[in-house]
């Protein structure tokens, strides 16, 4: 495991009661304010589409840029859907390469089917769709949940079909989140129990509480706070099924992926806030570079859980600068 990346901690990291694991939304002026004003490269091309998986679900997803062009696929988190990554996806395309996300089952505009809310569907459903494209040498970027759906495909699929060539976890969710007697500094079960309270008795408010408080650290003394990410949020959130949301819970704070992350053999990239109200740095990120085997972990003093939003300004060039390297 490589250090050479790690920033010293700030201060300590905590966890707002009802907080749950997302990813971060982005608009597309943060993509550019990452970025310089080259407009993308080559031959580029853009399609929206549907995949059915093998048990008959439709995924949407995007496929943009040239189809010659290094892939970045992008896995978004609960409860939102690919347009979490709009910063990441056109600052990636004016640099020359291809983008793909793709909207998890019962998220976004993928189907809202009843069952198989979990770590190995979700990873299944993304595989779908990459074969699909035949995607090769892939660099596969996940934000929270979608870190551990990445961690599921790459080591269940991506890396023995010879598809991957490195993988981001960005406050990612891995190795596991609740507090069990194997990993006793995770987050007791009442949590997430409260979780799926807010959520069952009114989705709409708690999609509001939660991107306004503790997900972007709107609720910290002297945060700049924008109303356009909080709608946005929440759009994202309300498009997707309450059933899948509520299933979802499960899946992103029970999945043990301490196995996943032991089998990844290509270069992992670690990023993690130290200032993380809804993932904890030190259950999280800190564990998981220690269990893949080619891991850089990468701290960011005082960044939410949301920092790919807050500071696309940052993190795009150091994404890109891992791609690169």
């Amino acid at each position: 495991m490589s250090d050479e990346f790690n920033i010293p901690l700030s201060r300590r990291h905590t966890l707002i009661a009802g907080a749950a694991l997302s990813a971060a939304t982005a608009i597309p002026s943060f993509a550019f304010a990452a970025s310089t004003s080259a407009k993308p490269k080559g031959n580029t091309e853009m399609t929206e589409s549907f995949v059915k998986t093998k048990d008959g679900v439709e995924i949407f997803y995007k496929d943009w840029g040239p189809k010659d062009a290094q892939p970045i696929v992008f896995h978004h988190g609960w409860p939102l859907s690919s347009d979490d990554w709009d910063a990441q996806m056109l600052f990636f395309l004016a640099n020359g390469y291809r983008v793909i996300a793709h909207d998890r089952r019962g998220h976004g505009r993928s189907a809202q089917v009843s069952d198989g809310h979990d770590m190995d569907h979700y990873a299944a459903d993304a595989s779908a769709v990459y074969e699909h494209l035949n995607l090769k040498n892939a660099v596969h970027i996940g934000h929270s949940t979608g870190g551990g759906e990445v961690a599921r495909y790459v080591a269940k699929f991506g890396e023995p079909q010879g598809r991957v060539a490195k993988a981001v976890l960005v406050s990612a969710v891995p190795p596991i989140m609740v507090k069990t007697a194997s990993n006793p500094g995770g987050l007791p079960i009442e949590v997430f129990d409260g979780l799926r309270k807010a959520l069952a008795d009114n989705r709409a408010q708690f999609f509001l509480d939660l991107p306004t408080g503790p997900f972007y650290g709107f609720n910290r003394p002297g945060a700049k706070i924008s109303q356009g990410v909080i709608q946005n949020w929440w759009r994202q959130g309300m498009m997707g099924s309450a059933k899948a949301h509520y299933e979802g819970i499960k899946a992103f704070s029970e999945t043990d992926q301490t196995e996943d992350l032991k089998k990844i053999t290509v270069p992992v990239l670690v990023m993690h806030g130290d200032d993380d109200q809804i993932v904890p740095i030190d259950d999280a990120g800190r564990l998981s570079v220690k269990l893949v085997k080619n891991g850089t972990l990468k701290v960011y003093p005082g960044y939410p859980h949301g920092m790919l939003t807050t500071h696309a300004d940052v993190l795009n060039p150091d994404l890109l600068a891992f791609v690169k390297a």
